[in-house]
């Protein structure tokens, strides 16, 4: 006879049981800690709410009462929120929420009279946001589908690994802020015959994110690739690169950042413009760093524009950081940006590392810098050493 403790208590679920529930478990969270799931669930609700309160005029509800200012911009925001739907998802949303806010009530009419009678209009709201949600995660998972693909073929654009070149040791890394990004990074060969060594280094950062400055990234690649076999000089290529962007700039609305630099590996002289970006960080071996901003305005504002040449002389153990905007503003979780104040020190304790070395103490750095803060624009960095 069993014990009064042992017939009481609860039997353990079986283990089967238990591993099925770890795995459903697993399956969901894709294996996240419960402080990455909330993370996450809050870099994202600061992300939607941030697409939604654009949308609110602050200037509207200066000077009202507290409460009435409160529910002006409440209006605003459901607005908001109603107005990125379809015209039939709108009317089910409505229809959802004023089943979920009517009485739990319904009036029956028999030969017996009126009888009132509860019914759950709760539930037939709620699966109307049911369905509502299912079309909703439909587009997404086809929008999604869609960047995964824009985002192979934008890895077909740029080099997944550094080219071999005599002299050099070269480094780069990108990291989206989404799924495609507006950054460019490349090196290839510049010259109009087969003769010359030169090599052309570009880095170039398209106004915007996401998929529009990844289209206009396509063509400033398109361009730049057909252009560099074929000018005569750098000027030449980044005058017809200018005239391209320009035509496709939407007057100016999408410009493009780019520091180009044509580079002989042998002697190490480069020829650069810097159109608009920001000033790379050349360190010399003696400890000195010079900093390459001679250039003029981003590409793609002002199709005449004469872009100025600067030249300078690579040594043996000179190593040249080139970098997009996205590294000295990532902001951490007190909102602070990380600034040249701190990549400055970073690179010049890491020059002795080598060129991958470099990138990846940088990208190391930044991430324990950002923390959990969400990533609000394209990183990309090129390190380039003379051996």
């Amino acid at each position: 006879m069993a014990s009064p403790a042992t017939s009481a208590s609860t039997p353990a679920p079986p283990p089967r049981f238990r591993q099925r529930a770890k795995d459903f478990w697993t399956r969901v969270s894709e294996g996240l800690e419960l402080n990455q799931l909330w993370s996450q669930f809050v870099n994202e609700a600061r992300t939607s709410y941030g697409l939604y309160s654009r949308e609110l005029k602050h200037d509207e509800v200066e000077g009202m009462r507290r409460g009435k200012r409160f529910w002006t911009l409440t209006k605003q925001f459901c607005w908001a929120v109603l107005m990125k739907l379809s015209p039939a998802r709108r009317v089910l949303l409505l229809v959802a929420v004023i089943l979920l806010l009517m009485p739990a009530f319904v009036i029956k009419i028999s030969d017996k009279g009126v009888d009132a009678s509860g019914s759950n209009f709760g539930f037939w709201g709620g699966l109307l946001l049911l369905l509502l949600l299912v079309l909703e995660i439909a587009d997404r998972v086809t929008m999604k589908r869609d960047l995964e693909i824009a985002r192979e073929i934008q890895h077909w654009l740029v080099p997944d690994k550094p080219p071999q070149i005599a002299g050099l040791d070269i480094a780069f890394v990108s990291r989206p802020a989404n799924t495609v990004a507006g950054d460019y990074y490349d090196v290839m060969p510049m010259s109009p015959n087969d003769d010359s060594p030169d090599v052309l280094l570009a880095v170039a950062d398209v106004a915007g994110k996401s998929l529009p400055a990844a289209l206009l990234m396509a063509t400033f690649q398109a361009s730049l690739r057909t252009l560099a076999t074929t000018s005569r000089s750098l000027q030449e290529l980044v005058h017809g690169v200018n005239s391209y962007a320009c035509a496709h700039s939407l007057n100016g609305r999408r410009f493009t950042t780019a520091f180009l630099g044509r580079l002989n590996p042998t002697t190490g002289e480069l020829t650069y413009t810097n159109a608009g970006h920001n000033a790379p960080m050349l360190w010399r071996a003696s400890g000195t760093m010079e900093r390459l901003d001679v250039g003029g305005l981003p590409l793609g504002i002002q199709s005449e524009f004469d872009y100025q040449c600067g030249s300078t002389t690579l040594g043996r153990g000179d190593i040249l950081v080139i970098f997009t905007d996205g590294v000295v503003e990532t902001v951490n979780e007190k909102g602070e940006e990380y600034e040249e104040t701190r990549l400055v020190p970073l690179v010049q304790r890491c020059c002795h590392m080598g060129a991958q070395g470099l990138v990846d103490s940088l990208m190391f750095e930044l991430k324990i810098f950002g923390g959990q803060a969400s990533q609000h624009d394209d990183i990309t960095c090129m390190a380039l050493r003379m051996t």
